[in-house]
């Protein structure tokens, strides 16, 4: 039995008529009759009794119909998965994540994603720089996020935005009082440097910006990530610069603000994947971070 004998018979099936079922499938008639002849000997029973104005279904007829539809059905919902699929609309999707960048753009991007791509899995896994551009090379990760990558021979770096810095301080400093601060102004002070790990990291863009000022930052602390880091300074540890994503950390005692006359004080959010990925829900999910980012 084929799948072309299926479709004829369920067309037999449910005209009761040959000549009716012919025209519906667009074929002469002979051809259809020798494909239902064929089905009745590779069974070894019949399936229709002839009458004269057409046929009726005999018990075997009735039990091959319900199961051919059910066949017709569940290669209609194949095809139908494997073409969403083929379009990125089905599947899963295994994205590496990273410190502060979870705190503001990158749940927006997944959750745009999901309410483009609802039958997408998308499965979360916190990486270090080194990890992920690992699990790309293996296949474990389909996308990762990090800052401040440098080029890699075999994957591809894509920004996804450029936040600027601002400086959180404890609740009730002195510096509090003023709207906006200017790097200088936290020369003098103790500061707390977030995330250590591989480099080039955060804390190298801190201590770069800080010489660029003409002085070398006294480092109260060292945290592994943002989290840790932000609630250091509302522990009164020091200030600390932080990305603008990192401003969602609303921790009792912790005060933003902004820098002044600092534009170069930015940091970059990027996505890397595999240069020869071409999946198409990489593809999709590659059209979401740019259509957010313009």
């Amino acid at each position: 039995m084929n799948f072309r004998q299926i479709k004829y018979f369920v067309a037999v099936a449910q005209e009761l008529n040959f000549g009716r079922a012919a025209l519906a499938l667009n074929i002469s008639q002979p051809p259809l009759t020798r494909q239902i002849q064929q089905l009745e000997e590779e069974i070894g029973a019949p399936l229709f009794e002839r009458t004269a104005k057409g046929v009726t279904l005999t018990q075997a007829g009735e039990l091959l119909l319900q199961e051919s539809l059910n066949i017709q059905s569940l290669v209609e919902q194949a095809v139908e998965r494997t073409q969403r699929a083929a379009q990125g609309k089905l599947g899963r999707i295994d994205v590496g994540i990273f410190g502060s960048g979870v705190l503001s753009m990158i749940p927006k991007l997944l959750l745009s994603f999901r309410t483009a791509y609802p039958d997408v899995n998308i499965v979360l896994h916190t990486m270090n720089k080194t990890e992920q551009i690992e699990a790309l090379r293996q296949r474990r990760i389909t996308i990762g996020f990090n800052r401040m990558l440098e080029p890699i021979p075999d994957i591809r770096i894509e920004l996804v935005k450029t936040e600027p810095l601002l400086v959180a301080l404890p609740e009730g400093h002195p510096l509090v009082a003023e709207e906006s601060l200017p790097l200088a102004a936290l020369k003098n002070h103790p500061m707390v440097m977030f995330p250590t790990g591989v480099k080039p990291n955060f804390i190298d863009r801190v201590m770069d910006l800080c010489r660029q000022e003409g002085y070398v930052p006294n480092v109260s602390q060292e945290a592994g990530d943002a989290v840790t880091g932000v609630a250091l300074v509302a522990s009164g540890f020091g200030l600390a610069l932080v990305p603008e994503s990192a401003t969602s950390l609303r921790l009792p005692g912790v005060v933003y603000r902004p820098l002044k006359n600092a534009p170069h004080a930015v940091v970059d959010l990027s996505c890397i994947y595999r240069e020869d990925d071409v999946s198409p829900i990489l593809a999709a999910f590659l059209e979401i971070i740019r259509t957010e980012r313009i």
